[in-house]
């Protein structure tokens, strides 16, 4: 999966500021004006998949949001127009959820006559907010500093799944959490050359599992990790309930770890057919 960069500014037509849909036409001028070309032709298949008029004005504030200047409203879209360009490659029938005052989910998806839902969000923090402590993590003097960033990483990774189950609760149909972390130091893209943090995926994996069993409403987390170095694993068991794929260093185009983490008590559980989908997209 190819990471997106935009060029410049993006020039967004007042249609989409007026909250209409746009033509086929104002879309790809706008595109072509302030986008990489690989950005723009994704976003093209994404207007031509999704007809209706609620995902047009969608995917206009999402390319509106693509130029913020708060790095968390931009990788949330970014992340969002990923997810959804690998659903369609992956056939499956996406429709941009319109935003209300009710919190809801991103993407409505069909898999045939299977419906689910997927909350789309990315975690992207400033300097003096990792600075902040975190309420019951006791520092363990023997681990070194990298370790302890791990369990920082782990124990919020832990936390936004518990904040975005609430907004989900109200589905009855399967619903997938994918959370995106561009940068585990979680500053915002500011500053110097990120520290490596070293994660320790099982515990991870584990911990997540533990909790998705009081969350019955999510069916499964989609978690993509950008540029953390994972720790050897000790032993060779896995759960079964985790798929996980782990990526060279050298490949910067995709996320270093992304980790499927099914939950054993969901009360919808995904179908075959849609659990080899996202399986599909861990590749």
């Amino acid at each position: 999966m190819a990471r997106w960069r935009s060029r410049r500014s993006v020039k967004v037509y007042s249609s989409f500021r007026d909250g209409y849909g746009v033509s086929a036409v104002s879309w790809k001028r706008t595109t072509r004006e302030g986008l990489s070309s690989d950005l723009e032709d994704r976003l093209t298949q994404l207007h031509r998949h999704c007809a209706d008029q609620s995902s047009h004005l969608r995917l206009g504030r999402l390319l509106h949001r693509l130029t913020h200047s708060d790095p968390g409203v931009k990788e949330s879209a970014l992340a969002e127009l990923e997810l959804a360009t690998q659903l369609i490659r992956a056939r499956v029938c996406v429709t941009f959820l319109p935003e209300s005052k009710t919190r809801s989910a991103d993407l409505e998806c069909h898999l045939g006559r299977d419906r689910f839902l997927v909350e789309v969000t990315a975690m992207v923090g400033s300097a003096a907010r990792r600075r902040m402590p975190l309420r019951g993590i006791a520092r363990d003097e023997e681990q070194g500093e990298e370790e302890d960033r791990g369990v920082i990483l782990l124990h919020r990774i832990l936390a936004r799944i518990q904040q975005k189950a609430k907004q989900l609760a109200d589905y009855c149909d399967p619903v997938v959490l994918h959370i995106s972390i561009p940068r585990a130091d979680l500053q915002s893209g500011k500053g110097g050359r990120p520290e490596a943090i070293w994660l320790d995926v099982k515990v991870l994996s584990g911990a997540v599992t533990v909790l998705l069993t009081s969350l019955r409403h999510l069916s499964a987390v989609l978690i993509s990790l950008w540029d953390v170095e994972p720790l050897p694993s000790k032993a060779g068991t896995r759960l079964a309930n985790v798929e996980l794929v782990e990526r060279p260093k050298s490949q910067r185009t995709h996320p270093r770890v992304r980790m499927l983490i099914h939950n054993p008590g969901a009360a919808s559980p995904l179908s075959e057919r849609q659990a080899e989908v996202f399986v599909q997209l861990l590749g």
